[in-house]
């Protein structure tokens, strides 16, 4: 049986990044082996004008990051999107595998270790949190990181 990451991703948000930005780290994920959760297709098909609807988008996603096996959080922005924040640390507090996706070259940190906040990193290893880390879709493949080995254990 496959692992299920969830994509903590902002990309939904736009029509644009959904299309061209969303895909390829999608289809990277399952080549490697991860059914991928991807939270606007799997909890946002609802009436925004029904009242409610934000809080049950916020409960489905909520319930897809305590039932996820791992998570998989795009990170880029400066700081990176809120939503995609908090469902980082609800991860880190429910003591799911994280790993981490930034090919945005901004630094956001005041850390010279870590390239954003210390606290993002609270989820990984202290040393060798660099195999959780990823800076381009090529990488997700890598047998060397730790994406590929979580998946193939």
């Amino acid at each position: 049986m496959r692992k299920t990451l969830y994509l903590a991703n902002p990309y939904g948000f736009s029509a644009q990044q959904k299309a061209l930005l969303l895909p390829p780290i999608q289809q990277a994920l399952v080549a490697v082996g991860a059914e991928v959760w991807e939270p606007f297709a799997r909890n946002n098909a609802v009436n925004v004008a029904q009242p409610g609807w934000a809080y049950r988008v916020a409960q489905a996603d909520f319930k897809d990051v305590q039932n996820c096996d791992g998570i998989f959080a795009i990170v880029n922005g400066t700081p990176p999107d809120e939503g995609v924040m908090v469902e980082l640390g609800m991860a880190i507090a429910l003591h799911k595998t994280i790993f981490l996706f930034r090919d945005d070259l901004r630094r956001c940190t005041d850390s010279e270790q870590y390239p954003l906040n210390l606290m993002v990193f609270a989820g990984l290893p202290e040393w060798g949190w660099q195999d959780y880390y990823y800076t381009s879709i090529a990488e997700i493949a890598s047998p060397d990181k730790a994406l590929y080995r979580w998946l193939h254990a």
